[in-house]
């Protein structure tokens, strides 16, 4: 047993003993304290071989043992405990003593729910302490103990305990079982296991005092070099001497500290400097920790076990719904907004532009329309007083000229280059008044129109400015239709809306706007923050302005930054649902940064000209547009310009990093202070320009590039610039708490950034982050800085695998999962809710053990996993699509922003994670796997040859009612396996991957019809081109063969099939109520039930004895009928009546409120006792024993069956076949639910194949409904030789992500007579519904017996098979058979014939 799970867990190896050899008696130790010289060092073997023995004790009695994992003791290991439980369930306790100590404890027990129920003794007293250190998901019970639950995996159950607390002298618990209430003793007693007490050892370790000097100033400097005061000074004196006494205790000697400390302090004495060879004084940092022991080479690091159960987040935000109803309610219009709506739905001519101004507490609104060479300025206001516009026309910026005087409004008067025009009431009816001003102008010769207001003898003006209206240069197109906001935090995205043209003016302005909406963001959760996502990332894509007509400070730039991102840290670390977003939305914003770094950039960059002599040109222009505004455009300049200087001055190389980031000619003009000039520097200025400008690039990464590698390091690290002349210093301090030996990973990382070989650069980003996840997910003073260092370390992730591709060419299997293992943990890593994705990285894991073993199923497992992968990266994808879309349509529209950028938001931020490169090394490796496990490019689920038209759709669900004229061949991309196949249809291939006997499958199957699973991405965007086309399908056991026909071969090959298949001609007989509410098994017959009930009946006492038969009553035909004509249910009935009428006439939502209406029946008392006193005297539990509200749930369950008579896909299935769905009837059979460790289905003849010699079966983790419903993913396959029983051939692993389980109730199944007719399967139709909800679990396949335990998966689908051919063999015809397993037992819950 290899199972990383365990030995991360455990931290340290298994008792393995070698390959070949067999354990015998000799291997198991008596119960009692086990010393470490009991244990041979032969036990680190590398495979551990299990087998089932019959062992004798002294006494002689035989006993069965199976071999299981124990605990191997290392060299740290003090002792092992061993105790027995009940007789037969080994519990094993080691304890290791290191700086921490730790308590392993491994259960032989494989229940899903023990937990440790425990404390610690300290000071010699009775009493529990609770330790502030325990493992994940412990919870605190009643203040007086800690619960943990165990992990469990395989036989075994694991549990690790870290005590950090020197004063604990002993930890003391119990075991609890709590599905089974049962507790564990010792004896009757607490277990108490005795610690090693490692501070009497700590505190016999001397260090000298000159060293405790030097490590309490080293200490100083990397916490910033703070002022102490005397206490806080001591208390870090003796932290320093604790430091150094725990690295002699890990081994190091007095001589060993001295070199390093010496090392240390002399490379970096206060009084250092470091002066680069061009004579500048270089970087220099401002403290420097202590080196660490490295933990890995220069080439390659070691990366540490870790247990990845502990990456586990499930912080996902609730599913979204629609706010509250105060904030989802829509704003009513402000009176402008009415008059703007009227008056853009009267204009003829699309709106050219629309501007809005802020005035005071009311707004102006500004709309021009051009059309046939005339401009229309249409201007409003809901201010107040009297408005009188100041206005004038511009050719160019800043110019105001006398506007013609035959375009002059009414009430005008020009004044000295200028016009004053009174505005007018607008006559429309509005709440309150609205003031106006319309003219139009002939030509284009004016750019723009400069104004100003007047209020009595008040000028007002634009925040100091005037006004201005560009009409040269077109709006966005803004749609009159936003729509209704659906899905989103609408009156947050109206109100980012109203904002927006003050957010336009500075990045100051909008990350001041953007932080005042946090709070908002927060009330309106999740869908609030993808609002702010959204609106970021327009503006970080260029679809917002970024600065108009504003001159900001680049500090006041960077403290608005640092505000914003504060803020946004407050939120990550309180509201971890939000993470996942949080860093989304600080990806765009950039880190900011005190105000000294801000200033640095205007200051800075006059340095460069100064020292390097060129202050004309382009880098004056530079210089002002810095002055003015600075943008993340400026990062790209500065690369820009230190290309050009690097390629000795090309000026196609600056172009090109211009225009490879997205800025033109044109945007550089677009600047308020443009940029029209290109760089020209002479060649002795370029090793001074490259010093200069690449100090420059990190002061604009450190305000621009939140994700820029390099500069978040030194961020972390902390480093210093020293101020010159006018220019202010910078102090950056560095982060406190960093794990040992950070800066060396650090270190490792960048210097393998740029190299070819990306494996080692991938395995030292992931420890960087890994290393870096326990401070993120707590409070920290420098939260964001550390955010900001994880999101460039995942970007860098991303960029390495790209550019790794390559490198994967010619790669084995072996290496792309390895690949896609690392991608999979930058995901995971990166995901508020991330459990699927962990489970789906073990796979990869234990896919590579395989491997490495060279098992036979190494390619099918990991093709399971790669599914799994693929399913996991859809459900993210979709999970983006409905919490970002929404917002980036609606707020898109009000917006203005490009459709094009609005259509692919979601797809554009999927493309700038990990899922993008995952989803892509996934493709590589399927094909490789398909060849190796020889699947083929197909599934062929039923293999029928047909012709006919191609269609292609999204979802067979969206076309299940409809009905062709013609042979048709669906091409669907989604199929979820509970559809029902249209009429008309002859095929329908997708590449989804519905189970072969899922309720689709087997429709396919019954009604002759292809359907099959490609594979293949490049035959089925083959299959996808031939649209419309007449295809030929000829289908094999394993491939589908297609050519493209005539259509005269339509009609031949239809004609042949109305000829092979006689419409059936089938009818029900109505059943009626013969007086009886209730029966048991022993009364099922043909009048009361359906054949579910009496197949069940019929099998209790004939099948082998292994074979469990559930315990069933049933409610008989009729019954539904009787409840609704009682007196009680008149207003019910008629409802019924009317609805049917509606239905009857086309009316298919009367469904729906069928189903509603049916549940409003009332149970009569007469129904209640006998379902009762029928359920007790055949030994089943009677729900309303737990009290009225349990009855009430078995009540509505009852219900609903019923009320699956009318479910959609049910009313048309008999539609088809004409079948009068009013003589439907429904009995109900009524069972205990198992709680099912496995569920099965089994054809006792294969159905893709038609084979009568071998049994088919699919089998699920947890209830069957995974498995018969629409669940996405395969189940595990297998098909079995009836001559041949023990010996099940695997066809397929399990993929499917989710698991259902249930506690111990009651399930009522549909049972009608409507099914199993023949020449019509209506099986599977109608509803069974449990009393209790079912829990959702995702499932962790590495810990399964049935996947790692190959005797024991042998045991289980053998069993499955014989019980198939034992009641194939009592009935006589082939069988379609629902059971489940647990704890080994088989049960069969129902049969009926295969058709």
């Amino acid at each position: 047993m290899s199972n990383s799970l365990v030995h991360n867990l455990l931290n340290r190896a298994l008792i393995r003993p070698p390959h070949h050899t067999k354990l015998n008696s000799s291997s198991l130790q008596p119960v009692g304290k086990i010393s470490r010289s009991n244990l041979s060092t032969q036990l680190y073997g590398k495979g551990l071989h299990k087998s089932g023995r019959r062992l004798l004790t002294e006494s002689g009695r035989p006993v069965s043992f199976v071999t299981r994992a124990v605990l191997a003791m290392d060299p740290a290991s003090q002792a092992v405990e061993k105790f027995n439980l009940d007789g037969n369930i080994d519990l094993l306790v080691e304890v290791t003593s290191t700086n921490v100590r730790e308590v392993n404890i491994q259960i032989a027990h494989t229940s899903d729910s023990l937990l440790l129920h425990w404390g610690a003794i300290r000071d010699n007293k009775e009493k529990w302490v609770l330790p502030s250190r325990s493992p994940d998901r412990t919870i605190n019970y009643k203040s007086r103990a800690l619960r943990t639950p165990f992990v469990k995996s395989g036989g075994n159950s694991y549990l690790k305990l870290e005590i950090d607390d020197h004063a604990i002298q002993a930890i003391e618990f119990l075991i609890f079982d709590e599905s089974r209430n049962k507790w564990y003793k010792n004896n009757g007693q607490n277990f108490h296991i005795n610690l090693p007490m490692g501070s009497n050892v700590e505190h016999n370790v001397s260090v000298p005092e000159d060293l405790v000097q030097i490590q309490a100033y080293i200490r100083w400097e990397r916490n910033g070099k703070q002022n102490y005061s005397p206490e806080k000074e001591k208390e870090e004196y003796e932290a320093a001497r604790t430091e150094l006494r725990e690295e002699m205790m890990r081994g190091a000697s007095v001589e060993d500290l001295r070199r390093m400390l010496k090392k240390d302090d002399n490379s970096d004495s206060p009084e250092s400097k470091e002066t680069s060879s061009s004579g500048q004084e270089s970087e220099k940092k401002v403290s420097k920790q202590p080196k660490q022991k490295k933990h890995f080479s220069t080439e390659k690091i070691q990366r540490k076990g870790r247990d990845l159960n502990k990456l586990i987040c499930k912080h996902a935000a609730d599913s979204v719904e629609p706010e509250s109803k105060s904030s989802s309610e829509p704003r009513a219009l402000t009176t402008l907004e009415m008059y703007a709506k009227a008056k853009e739905e009267q204009e003829s001519t699309p709106v050219f532009s629309k501007k809005t101004f802020k005035l005071e507490g009311s707004m102006i609104l500004v709309l021009v329309t051009k059309l046939s060479g005339k401009t229309k300025i249409h201007l409003a206001t809901d201010y107040k007083e009297k408005i009188t516009l100041h206005w004038a026309l511009s050719q160019k910026g800043g110019e105001w000229l006398d506007p013609p005087s035959d375009i002059l409004p009414p009430n005008s008067l020009p004044v000295r280059g200028a016009v004053d025009t009174q505005l007018t009431i607008a006559s429309t009816d509005l709440p309150s008044p609205v003031q106006t001003f319309e003219v139009e102008i002939e030509g284009d010769s004016y750019k723009g129109m400069p104004f100003v207001l007047k209020a009595g003898e008040r000028w007002i003006k634009n925040s100091g400015r005037d006004f201005y209206v560009d009409f040269a240069k077109e709006e966005k197109h803004v749609q009159k239709d936003y729509g209704d906001g659906k899905g989103t935090a609408k009156n947050l995205l109206d109100r980012i809306a109203d904002l927006e043209s003050e957010a336009q003016k500075s990045f100051m302005h909008r990350f001041n706007i953007a932080a005042d909406l946090v709070d908002e963001a927060k009330n309106a959760g999740q869908l609030g923050f993808a609002g702010i996502l959204v609106w970021m990332r327009f503006m970080a894509t260029r679809q917002l302005v970024w600065n108009k007509n504003y001159n900001v400070k680049p500090r006041e730039i960077s403290k608005a930054q640092d505000r914003l991102t504060d803020v946004l840290q407050e939120v990550y670390a309180s509201y971890p649902e939000y993470r996942e977003l949080l860093r989304m939305i600080m990806s765009t914003v950039g880190r900011g940064g005190e105000g000294d770094v801000g200033q640095r950039i205007r200051d800075e960059i006059l340095v460069i000209q100064r020292n390097n002599d060129c202050a004309g040109g382009m880098m004056e222009e530079w210089h002002q547009k810095l002055h003015n505004n600075t943008s993340p455009d400026d990062v790209v300049i500065c690369q820009a310009l230190m290309d050009y200087v690097k390629s000795d001055f090309d000026m196609s190389v600056y172009w090109k990093t211009l225009n490879d980031n997205g800025i033109t000619k044109e945007r550089l003009l677009s600047y308020d202070r443009a940029i029209h000039s290109e760089p020209s520097f002479r060649r002795e200025q370029k090793d001074g320009l490259l010093r200069d400008l690449g100090h420059y690039m990190r002061t604009l990464k450190a305000v621009h590039s939140g994700a820029d590698l390099e500069s978040a390091i030194q961020n972390c690290m902390g480093y210093q610039d020293d101020g010159e002349g006018f220019m202010v210093g910078v102090q950056i301090n560095p982060v406190s708490g960093l794990p040992s030996g950070y800066p060396d990973l650090l270190r490792f990382v960048l210097q393998h950034v740029e190299e070819k070989n990306v494996e080692p650069l991938l395995e030292g980003l992931l420890e960087a982050r890994q290393e870096l996840r326990p401070l993120l997910l707590k409070s920290h003073d420098r939260l964001k800085d550390l955010l900001f260092l994880d999101l460039a370390l995942d970007s860098t992730v991303r960029t390495a695998i790209e550019r790794g591709y390559e490198q994967l060419n010619d790669a084995g299997p072996e290496k792309i999962m390895y690949f896609i293992s690392l991608v999979l943990e930058n995901l995971a890593l990166s995901s508020d809710d991330n459990e699927d994705l962990i489970y789906c990285l073990k796979g990869w894991q234990f896919a590579l053990n395989m491997f490495k073993s060279k098992k036979d199923h190494w390619a099918l497992y990991a093709k399971s996993v790669l599914d799994r992968s693929r399913l996991a990266l859809q459900s993210k994808a979709e999970r983006y699509l409905e919490i970002l879309q929404p917002s980036a349509e609606y707020l898109g529209s009000c917006l203005g922003v490009d459709q094009w950028a609005v259509s692919i938001f979601t797809e554009e931020i999927i493309r700038a994670g990990s899922a993008a490169a995952l989803s892509s090394l996934v493709n590589r490796l399927d094909p490789v796997l398909r060849q190796t496990a020889n699947l083929g490019s197909w599934q062929v689920i039923s293999p029928v040859e047909v012709v006919g038209y191609v269609i292609v759709v999204d979802e067979l669900l969206t076309v299940q009612n409809k009905t062709y004229d013609r042979p048709t061949i669906i091409v669907a991309k989604r199929v979820r396996g509970e559809e029902e196949i249209p009429d008309g249809a002859v095929a329908v291939l997708t590449p989804d991957m519905p189970d072969v006997l899922s309720h689709v499958s087997v429709r396919a199957r019954n009604g002759k019809i292809c359907f099959a699973t490609c594979f293949d991405s490049g035959i089925l965007s083959d299959l996808q081109a031939m649209d419309g086309k007449v295809l030929s399908l000829k289908p094999t056991s394993a491939d589908v063969v297609y050519r493209e026909v005539n259509e005269s071969e339509v009609s031949s090959q239809s004609s042949d099939n109305l000829e092979d298949v006689p419409p059936p001609s089938i009818s029900l007989v109505k059943k009626q109520f013969v007086g009886r509410y209730a029966i048991s098994s022993e009364e099922f017959t043909n009048d009361l039930v359906g054949a579910k009930s009496r197949n069940i009946g019929y099998l209790k006492g004939k099948v082998p004895s292994w074979v469990g038969i559930p315990t069933s009553v049933a409610l008989p035909f009729g019954v539904f009928e009787k409840v609704l004509s009682e007196k009680a249910n008149q207003a019910v009935s008629e409802k019924l009546q009317v609805l049917k009428k509606s239905l009857d006439e086309g009316d298919q939502g009367a469904l729906g409120e069928i189903r509603k209406t049916v549940l409003g029946l009332v149970a009569p008392a007469e129904l209640v006792e006998e379902l009762k006193s029928t359920m007790k005297s055949s030994d089943m539990p009677w729900p309303g024993d737990e009290g009225e509200q349990r009855w009430e749930q078995a009540w509505s369950a009852i219900k609903k069956v019923w009320a699956s008579k009318w479910n959609e896909r049910a009313y048309f299935s008999t539609k088809k076949v004409k079948l009068d769905h009013d003589y439907l009837c429904m009995a109900v059979l009524v069972q205990e639910v198992i709680n099912a460790d496995y569920a099965f289905v089994i054809h006792t003849t294969n159905p893709s194949s038609g084979d009568s010699s071998e049994i088919y079966a699919e089998v699920v983790k947890g209830l069957g409904e995974t498995l018969v419903g629409a669940y996405p993913g395969r189940s595990l396959s297998f098909i079995c030789k009836k001559n041949n029983l023990d010996t099940p051939l695997l066809l397929g692993y399990p993929s499917k992500p989710i698991g259902l389980f249930i506690r111990r109730s009651i399930i009522f199944r549909s049972d009608s007579n409507g099914e199993d007719l023949e020449g019509y399967a209506g099986a599977g139709l109608y509803d069974s519904v449990p009393m209790d909800e079912e829990d959702k679990v995702v499932l962790d396949y590495t810990t399964d017996p049935l996947i790692t335990d190959e005797s024991f998966q042998q045991k289980i689908l053998s069993d499955i098979a014989r019980a198939g051919d034992a009641i194939e063999k009592l009935y006589g015809t082939p069988q379609d058979i629902e059971g489940v397993i647990r704890d080994g037992k088989l049960y069969v819950v129902q049969t009926r014939p295969q058709v």
